[in-house]
């Protein structure tokens, strides 16, 4: 039997991080085993259902790299894959039970008379186990709702033997809701697909996961300058642990690796502070031009695009994020707004007299400027002015940049120049006139 997957997220806004975590299970255990990834919308929940949505689901998988085999696409075939358009589909396999009278109407619904004798059973890929449910604990429930439309309970079933789903892979939020399933598999004479249910997704408190924990749109987290290859790292270590204990691992990897056997069955702890620091590794693997081109494409409207290359070296070792390079960065491309409070937390007398005597230093300085020299012609001086080294680079630093942190000192005043270099002491001065 060829292996057969689907993701179906519902279009109801943003696609959550969690769908993409999903969606990597599926592409995976799909690449693994030769079959195919299938996309499906779920959007018969027409109240919460947001067009842009769509977009939102495709640009994400994209995005990640999950390919889809078969599914709706932009300008590709649309209405197979998409539940609002197939109601006529629902609406005969549900006449269908009505007739054997496995299902009965109510309040201009229709709604299934479940089993009560007995119980409904499957073995569970994750965990290698037998699940059970008596019958008696399912109540009936509607196949098709007053407006037409068939709830979740009814159209994942059609779906997923229409499309020959071999294998269905989900939140084990759904356990309680697989016997309903299963009895409509067997209503219809079906063999019902393989189940995985995979561990919830949950924040620090172990609640299941939400904004307040640092999950996202999977688009925030693109937006706010995390590499799709550290995104994809990290969900992969949600639920799942590769073999040899290793953290950092392409999809590649994760592809020849897998097996059910290594989903952990208890809940996936989401910890936004674990992606950064991942994030943090993606970028100190890359080149410097590498980074630098990821970092045009990121920064759209950057005022210094093509200047990057030169700054790069600077913060590869101090960012997380693609977002943090412009506040350790913004003072090399744009005019400086100094604040008198920033140099008192130098603790330095006289600070204006001393930036008067750097400014001559540096006005004597062979041209260009070199390190060495730099460092100890200020070094010198602050021992003549007693001051310590630190206060005096410092100071520096805080004149060139209005920052006490910055990348390093004189890399930094090698990308501004040395007339820029200038007139920033100057400026500072006049700030302390």
């Amino acid at each position: 039997m060829e292996v057969r997957v689907r993701l179906a997220p519902s279009p109801t806004g943003t696609p959550h991080i969690g769908t993409a975590w999903q969606a990597l299970f599926d592409f995976v255990f799909a690449k693994k085993m030769n079959g195919k990834f299938i996309l499906r919308l779920e959007d018969t929940d027409r109240e919460r259902y947001v067009p842009d949505s769509v977009t939102q689901i495709y640009e994400m998988l994209n995005w990640l790299g999950f390919d889809w085999d078969e599914g709706p696409d932009i300008g590709g075939p649309f209405e197979p894959y998409v539940q609002s358009k197939r109601l006529d589909i629902y609406k005969k396999y549900a006449t269908e039970l009505l007739d054997k009278e496995i299902a009965y109407k109510e309040e201009g619904a229709i709604k299934f008379k479940t089993t009560k004798d007995g119980e409904t059973k499957w073995h569970d890929l994750v965990g290698d186990k037998d699940i059970s449910f008596p019958n008696n604990t399912q109540e009936d429930f509607v196949l098709i709702k007053s407006d037409g439309y068939p709830t979740y309970n009814f159209a994942n079933v059609i779906d997923d033997h229409l499309m020959q789903i071999s294998h269905v892979l989900r939140g084990n939020e759904f356990i309680s809701s697989t016997p309903k399933h299963l009895m409509v598999y067997q209503a219809f004479g079906w063999q019902p697909p393989k189940f995985a249910h995979f561990p919830v997704l949950v924040g620090s408190d172990r609640a299941k996961l939400s904004k307040r924990h640092g999950a996202k749109g999977a688009w925030e987290f693109r937006d706010e300058g995390f590499l799709k290859e550290a995104v994809v790292n990290f969900l992969a270590l949600l639920g799942w642990s590769h073999p040899e204990g290793k953290e950092i691992f392409s999809v590649s990897e994760m592809i020849n690796l897998f097996e059910f056997k290594d989903i952990n069955a208890s809940s996936a702890y989401f910890d936004i502070q674990k992606l950064e620091w991942l994030n943090g590794e993606y970028i100190r693997k890359m080149s410097d031009e590498d980074l630098a081109e990821r970092l045009k494409e990121f920064l759209v409207d950057h005022p210094a695009k093509n200047k990057l290359e030169m700054a790069v070296p600077l913060i590869k070792d101090r960012i997380k994020k693609l977002s943090d390079f412009v506040p350790l960065t913004d003072f090399l491309w744009e005019k400086v707004e100094y604040e008198k409070e920033v140099f008192d937390k130098l603790n330095i007398k006289n600070e204006k007299q001393v930036l008067n005597s750097i400014l001559d230093e540096l006005k004597n300085l062979e041209r260009p400027w070199k390190s060495e020299v730099f460092e100890q012609t200020f070094r010198d001086l602050a021992q003549d002015l007693k001051l310590s080294a630190t206060q005096m680079f410092q100071l520096i630093r805080v004149a060139i940049s209005g920052q006490l942190v910055t990348p390093s000192l004189f890399e930094s005043i090698k990308i501004l120049g040395e007339e820029e270099t200038l007139n920033r002491i100057k400026a500072a001065i006049s700030l302390l006139e």
